[in-house]
């Protein structure tokens, strides 16, 4: 590990979530890595700059991204610091992406649109050693990386289940039914279900979504009545399908409602409030490092942390799955 480092923009919410990376390393292992500052900023004209103080020379570089970024930026950014990493003679660079952007198109719905996962791909994975990121929008992203640069897809379930085991009696969390807002995250509840045990039922809501950002009819298929109910989803945005859905589920009789998505990215202030408005607790993790606002936040640090570890001592990481 003496040549492993960890690279982060001091100015951005991700400095401390590579403090706590590197925190957590030393207090488990009592291994130190050091953390190298990239500085970042803009020309007059919008264009972005940034320069690495210390040398990364035959260094293993593992740069902490900011998912608070403006999506274009964010994917600007991994391009020239690629570049300057590896015009640098760093010995190899992984990105540790804790929200993989521009992940909500990976496939083509329509005619005229693009597939703009599998480019992202395509453009930052070439001369990267590894991608690790979190919970991903699709589990078919991975496919869109090579072999030589595999793409870690880190899950936070382990987490929140341990969290609420801690925070849920155990005779109400026995009456869970986990629900899934809309079809497609049926599979995403069904291995969160199976994690809590093979007792628990699930439910998911329909949706008919008009255009992007809002959502039309929504019909409930499964029991909830006179249950508690976990909503789990990828990503808080708009909040749209999540207050519909909790709404849905409290004409089907639900009792307490709770909320969990691992990116808690509330472009509307207005959707959270009414998100808190619906639900009994709201959950999310801290991939946007946005805490606060009444929203209970679960820290994935560690998790990126032994990912680290693992993978420099090659070590499997099928643990941090249990």
């Amino acid at each position: 590990m003496e040549k492993v480092v960890l690279l982060a923009d001091p100015n951005s919410k991700a400095w401390n979530f590579a403090e706590k990376i590197q925190e957590y390393i030393k207090e488990h292992y009592k291994v130190s890595i050091p953390i190298q500052q990239v500085e970042m900023g803009h020309f007059n004209n919008g264009e972005t700059k940034m320069r690495v103080p210390e040398t990364v020379r035959r260094k293993e570089v593992y740069f902490i991204q900011d998912s608070t970024k403006n999506p274009n930026e964010w994917w600007t950014d991994l391009l020239l610091l690629k570049d300057l990493l590896l015009n640098s003679e760093s010995e190899n660079v992984t990105f540790i992406l804790p929200d993989m952007m521009y992940s909500r198109q990976d496939r083509k719905d329509k005619s005229g649109v693009p597939i703009s996962a599998r480019t992202v791909a395509r453009s930052i994975s070439s001369g990267l050693r590894r991608l690790i990121t979190m919970d991903l929008h699709s589990p078919q992203i991975e496919g869109f990386y090579p072999e030589t640069v595999p793409l870690t897809n880190l899950y936070s379930f382990p987490d929140i289940i341990r969290y609420l085991r801690e925070t849920i009696s155990s005779s109400d969390l026995e009456k869970l039914v986990v629900v899934s807002p809309d079809s497609g995250g049926v599979n995403r509840v069904r291995a969160f279900a199976k994690r809590l045990g093979s007792k628990y039922p699930i439910a998911f809501a329909d949706k008919d979504r008009t255009e992007p950002g809002k959502v039309g009819e929504m019909l409930l298929t499964g029991d909830v009545r006179d249950r508690d109910v976990l909503v789990v989803d990828d990503m808080y945005d708009t909040c749209g399908t999540q207050i519909k859905c909790g709404k849905l589920l409290e004409e089907h009789g639900a009792r307490r409602k709770f909320a969990y998505a691992t990116h808690g990215i509330f472009t509307k202030v207005e959707g959270l409030e009414e998100l808190k408005k619906t639900y009994d607790r709201v959950i999310t993790s801290n991939t946007h490092y946005k805490e606060g606002n009444g929203v209970e936040f679960i820290d994935m640090s560690p998790v990126f942390a032994e990912a680290i570890f693992r993978i420099q001592k090659g070590i499997s990481i099928s643990k941090l799955f249990e």
